[in-house]
């Protein structure tokens, strides 16, 4: 048993052990609960908590996450609320000046008349169960980080969880950078925009709809609705874009910093992979549902394995410290799990400001609100005391002033800064929902980031939804700025419920997503929906495992979960040794190959070094196209077709240029500061290794406690496994949920003292089942802790 929980309110003399060793036992008495609540835990002490009643159940489960997780809690909300400068002095001052203008604190307080009264009351519940915890704890038994930074939590509050929410709107829902690429690209030459815009590929995995039609940078700025918005004639002078574009990218750069602290930060969007299998297609007839979401790795991670039940109600799976229920994973009936779509929620407008400090609107001069923010910042990280930074925020009709340059204001609109739309509420419905009719009224409620939903029940049944709120605008849809002094980008509702894509029983037996484009160009909001999508090389290769397996098991998923296979890599090594287009040394290891980017291959080395040459060359000659776009969007295309557009001119063929690649690589990967002339040292694993940075761990003589394991591990970007980024792995079968995997990169504790603080990563990286029991019996059978908690 935790250290935290022999910090009792009341400890009772109850203590039995077991002869064998194998059980331990304990009750203690706290305030706030109505009646005796039991908690138990398994051999990774995951919690098992069983209440009479909701009320009891959330209260415990507040109590039993803080116990383990009490800091990352903290760090959450004050990431959301712009209050980290408190803890880490000036150098993240600008990251709480971002999240200060977006005004999360007042936006949560605003949410709750939006609630409904039984989440509320969850909401209150577990911030009880939070705070009786807190109270608890002495100076000696604050968690370490609490003693390092020298301060003590203050309570936990209802809006505290909702922040939460936030944060994962801004790390899958942040789109309005990409306005501004298309901006910069309006003077390019239209073939290579034609190109970067045409999202239609051999490679695609479509759920909804078919392609009808070629996408061009007209029909993107055009949107199905036919109409031209005006955008940068008036919004960015086209000498002034590349300093737009400067300070767009610092901006991001402050977004990265801020999310990559707490393990949030998604690239480019692109997070996650689910699946679901009819049991016509599984080995033993049932279906099963698979999830591994992918996000920045942190220590601790960002989930946290919680099993809850009453009376009426029994779900386990995991949620995030600091949130009620389960996020993902299944009740007695249902399984579902999540992966982002990516469309356009946030739109910039062009604010026209006079010299009196108003600004223009269709129907005359208005007065922006003026939020006056004040920020408490430390002076020394080694001390508590801090001063206070002030900040005014303007916010007009639009939205809030996000961004500022050579004298001209762009307000930023997005549906997280509606308090209407919550992040919370469907999964507490999930968390009850029977069958596909309660599953999709659960999502009918949902508003946060868009997410790809699969589905699984007892009954057989599989399904997805994709659920969110996307707006649909006046005019156009949303792909590049709008003239703030007009209505044309005022939004004017939500794409309806019904016309979300989804299937339900597709006769192909599986659903794959992997955020991916998932609908055809046909789909009637195909540009506001499918803008922010990956490329289809996950989505592809998964498909194509589970389509070559007319019967699937629980370990063929697991395998599928753990493929290291890169298509867009593999076919550009295939081309390289097809035009004998590099060294001989090169290659002799790329016939070799077999396109998997494991840690011991030399192979995924070399070819994934001269992927990023070549893309690195392209874009130097192609500016302002940005690098990320060139390798992951163009790059293939270009290779495949050998398309003269895209060879740089110092090069008469792909074959040199190749060759020129490949000759850079081997001198790049020798230098002493890479791997160095030995070349027994260049395989991937020396170069793609594990890395879960706590927010300490840089911290110098006190970082080295939070030390995580950091060896070479297989997956790369492109592969269903994104290695470290995989934040935690499902596999459910509906109706055998005793066999349920689940696994989490590496503990449910945040304590590095604790056993469990890195205990799961061994399983999480190689595979290793690890089932998380769901009936009584099973339940009972795998414990080893027994907490029960009764009211005082």
């Amino acid at each position: 048993m935790k250290k935290t929980l022999f910090i009792l309110l009341l400890f009772v003399p109850l203590c039995v052990s077991n002869f064998d060793g194998q059980t331990t036992s304990q009750t203690i008495s706290v305030d706030g609960l109505k009646e005796s609540t039991t908690v138990r835990r398994d051999a990774r002490s995951i919690p098992y908590i069983n209440a009479k009643n909701d009320a009891d159940l959330y209260f415990a489960q507040g109590y039993v996450t803080a116990s383990d997780r009490l800091w990352q809690m903290d760090l959450y909300r004050r990431v959301a609320r712009g209050e980290t400068a408190e803890l880490f002095g000036k150098t993240v001052l600008d990251e709480d000046k971002r999240w200060r203008k977006f005004g999360f604190s007042k936006i949560a307080e605003e949410s709750l008349p939006y609630l409904s009264p039984e989440l509320k009351a969850a909401l209150e519940n577990y911030a009880r169960g939070v705070n009786a915890y807190i109270s608890t704890l002495k100076n000696d038994t604050l968690p370490i980080e609490f003693k390092i930074l020298q301060y003590t939590p203050r309570e936990w509050r209802t809006t505290d969880t909702i922040v939460i929410g936030k944060i994962l709107a801004d790390a899958l829902s942040t789109t309005w950078q990409l306005e501004l690429i298309r901006a910069s690209l309006v003077n390019s030459p239209k073939e290579k925009v034609a190109d970067l815009y045409n999202w239609v590929t051999p490679y695609d995995v479509l759920l909804f709809g078919k392609d009808t039609e070629r996408l061009t940078t007209e029909t993107l700025r055009r949107g199905n609705s036919g109409s031209e918005p005006r955008a940068v004639e008036y919004g960015f002078p086209h000498g002034e874009i590349a300093t737009f574009m400067e300070r767009a990218y610092a901006e991001e750069q402050i977004r990265k910093s801020s999310l990559e602290r707490i393990g949030f930060y998604a690239e480019e969007l692109a997070a996650s992979n689910n699946w679901v299998i009819s049991g016509k297609r599984t080995v033993d007839g049932k279906p099963i549902l698979a999830n591994d979401p992918h996000l920045r790795a942190s220590a601790p991670g960002i989930w946290y394995l919680s099993h809850l039940s009453t009376p009426t109600m029994r779900v386990s799976g995991v949620t995030f410290p600091g949130v009620p229920g389960i996020v993902l994973g299944h009740n007695e009936s249902i399984a579902w799990g999540a992966t982002n779509v990516g469309p356009d929620v946030q739109d910039l407008y062009h604010e026209t400001f006079n010299a009196e400090g108003k600004y223009k609107t269709p129907n005359g001069w208005e007065i922006p609100v003026i939020r006056k923010e004040e920020i408490k910042v430390r002076a020394n990280p080694l001390k508590p005391e801090t001063e206070t930074v002030s900040l005014e925020i303007e916010e007009t009709r639009n939205g809030v002033i996000f961004l500022e340059e050579t004298g001209k204001k762009f307000a930023l609109k997005w549906t997280a800064r509606d308090p209407k739309n919550g992040e919370f509420g469907a999964f507490f419905d999930l968390n009850r929902a029977k069958d596909w009719s309660g599953f999709k009224n659960a999502l009918k409620t949902y508003g946060g980031a868009t997410q790809n939903f699969v589905y699984a029940d007892v009954k057989g049944n599989i399904g997805w939804y994709a659920a969110g709120r996307i707006p649909l605008r006046k005019t156009g849809e949303g792909a590049l700025p709008y003239d703030g002094a007009t209505n044309d980008g005022e939004w004017t509702g939500y794409v309806p419920f019904e016309d979300l894509p989804n299937l339900y029983n597709p006769a192909e037996g599986f659903i794959v997503t992997a955020n991916q484009r998932i609908i055809g160009t046909n789909y009637k909001y195909f540009g506001a929906m499918s803008r922010g999508a990956a490329p289809p090389w996950r989505a592809r290769r998964i498909y194509d495992l589970l389509k070559a397996k007319s019967k699937v098991s629980m370990n063929d998923v697991r395998d599928v979960q753990h493929d290291s296979f890169n298509i867009p890599i593999s076919n550009l090594s295939r081309e390289i040794v097809k035009l004998e287009a590099a060294s001989p040394e090169t290659l002799v290891v790329l016939r070799g190959w077999d396109g998997r980017m494991t840690a011991d291959s030399k192979g995924a080395v070399l070819a994934n070094e001269i992927r990023n040459c070549l893309a690195n060359r392209i874009t130097g000659e192609n500016k302002p196209f940005p690098v990320g776009a060139i390798r992951e969007y163009i790059l293939w295309r270009a290779v495949e077709q050998k398309s003269a557009r895209w060879l740089p001119k110092e090069f008469s063929d792909y074959s040199a240029f190749f060759k020129a690649c490949d000759a850079d690589t081997r001198k790049s990967l020798a230098d002493p500061k890479r791997l160095g002339m030995d070349e027994t040292k260049w395989v991937w694993g020396n170069l793609f290794k594990s890395r879960f940075p706590h927010p300490l761990a840089a911290a110098t003589w006190i970082g080295a406690q939070f030390a995580t394991p950091n060896v070479g591990i297989d997956g790369s970007g492109q592969t269903p496994n994104v290695g470290s980024g995989v934040s935690m792995q499902l596999i459910a079968s509906p109706g055998n949920w005793d066999v349920t995997r689940h696994v989490i990169p590496l503990g449910q504790s945040g304590d590095p003292k604790s056993l469990h603080y890195k205990d799961q990563f061994d399983a999480w990286r190689t595979g290793a089942p690890q089932i998380f029991p769901f009936s009584k019996t099973a339940v009972e059978k795998a414990s080893k802790e027994i907490l029960v908690m009764t009211p005082k």
